[in-house]
């Protein structure tokens, strides 16, 4: 287990110091198309994706909650996973480094090594596969503080039980958050009968490239029709107006009960640090 927890602490380095390849297609794409402070904005921005890389120092000095989502073949640990990806969290804290981000409610008192209660945050899924996917996704504390759960149907929204229903919640939650949240933003939404299942389907949509297109022809169609309406709210990269209020809409679904339908929208800032180990 100590080369897969070194592995570990590589894939930390990797997305505290690198942005993935297609979000950075998405920003250049972005900085075209803008003028003005939006151009200048994003400027900034690939500079400093630029300047992370080379120096191997974290893209941003909030290095966030570390999220793990593992698919592992059957038979393996769970119990021996999670305790290889917390010794892996103490080392890359020290190592990358991280900025020690786990509080503990009751004391305030800081771990120092970004691990605790529910600390690092670790999903686990069997599969029927013989190789191990470790995903990883940097969380910043501003842009999860711009999530928002929604309990249709809401009257002030005009939002029924349908999708576009689901589109009206989306568009509130974004701007609420105006650019409080670090825009560009990549926008993860999940859609179901309870509420921690559609909180964590939500955060699972920001592992996907901003290249997928679900396979659902209407959430497809409800995923590109989001994208333009959100950045014709003209909110603009940091809040400063332009075209490019977000670069991704991803929307993932579950059954629901039939009394019950919720919608809950997680929120990436420009800075969509995730990334992928294959064991």
């Amino acid at each position: 287990m100590l080369k897969l927890r070194d592995g570990i602490v590589e894939l930390y380095k990797k997305v505290a110091t690198s942005i993935p390849p297609d979000v950075v297609v998405a920003l250049k794409n972005a900085h075209e198309a803008e003028d003005g402070l939006a151009k200048e904005s994003l400027g900034i921005i690939l500079e400093n994706i630029n300047t992370a890389r080379q120096s191997e120092r974290p893209v941003c000095q909030d290095t966030g909650i570390p999220v793990f989502h593992v698919r592992m073949p059957r038979g393996l640990s769970q119990n021996g996973m999670k305790a290889t990806i917390i010794d892996a969290t103490v080392i890359a804290t020290e190592k990358v480094p991280l900025r020690p981000n786990a509080v503990d409610i009751l004391t305030d008192r800081n771990s120092g090594n970004n691990t605790g209660a529910g600390f690092p945050v670790i999903y686990i899924e069997e599969v029927s596969e013989d190789r191990l996917r470790i995903d990883l996704m940097l969380k910043g504390a501003g842009c999860e503080n711009a999530g928002q759960t929604y309990k249709l149907p809401i009257e002030e929204l005009n939002a029924q039980r349908d999708l576009d229903g689901v589109r009206r919640c989306v568009l509130d939650a974004v701007f609420k958050a105006q650019g409080r949240a670090c825009p560009p933003y990549t926008i993860g939404v999940g859609i179901g009968g309870a509420k921690d299942q559609v909180s964590i389907l939500a955060k699972h949509q920001l592992f996907r490239r901003i290249t997928e297109i679900s396979e659902i022809p209407e959430i497809a169609a409800l995923e590109s029709r989001l994208l333009n309406e959100i950045n014709s709210l003209s909110i603009g990269p940091m809040g400063l107006g332009g075209k490019t209020t977000a670069i991704g809409v991803k929307v993932g679904t579950n059954h629901r009960h039939p009394a019950s339908y919720f919608v809950e929208i997680s929120v990436s800032c420009w800075a969509n640090r995730r990334g992928r180990l294959i064991w």
